[in-house]
């Protein structure tokens, strides 16, 4: 967030961030492997956010003192209602993928 204007423009991310700060956010749509060695990884990195769906479920796990805890409310978006995500995401394979998109763009763009 502070960092925001050091990655601004560029076309590739420093990938050992050496040079660049972590992202803000991890999404991940986990719905066939562990994720557990991966929140290892990001604690490491220091990735202060994840949003994590594994096909049944959507959680947003923030890092504090190395581990991550589930929230109710996320620090990237503190004024998006997050747990609506969970009625869009489950609706994939229900409607039409194009128009579902559509309706969640319009939802967050509402939001913000």
């Amino acid at each position: 967030m502070s960092e925001r204007p050091v990655i601004k423009g560029k076309k590739r991310i420093n990938l050992h961030l050496q040079q660049d700060p972590p992202p803000d956010l991890v999404v991940e749509i986990d719905i066939t492997s562990s994720y557990k060695n991966r929140f290892a990884v990001y604690a490491d990195l220091g990735v202060p956010e994840i949003w994590r769906y594994d096909g049944n479920s959507f959680s947003i796990n923030v890092l504090q003192n190395q581990k991550y805890i589930s929230v109710e409310q996320s620090l990237a978006f503190p004024n998006l209602p997050l747990t609506e995500i969970s009625n869009f995401l489950e609706q994939v394979g229900e409607k039409d993928y194009l128009e579902l998109v559509k309706e969640f763009r319009q939802w967050v763009r509402s939001q913000i």
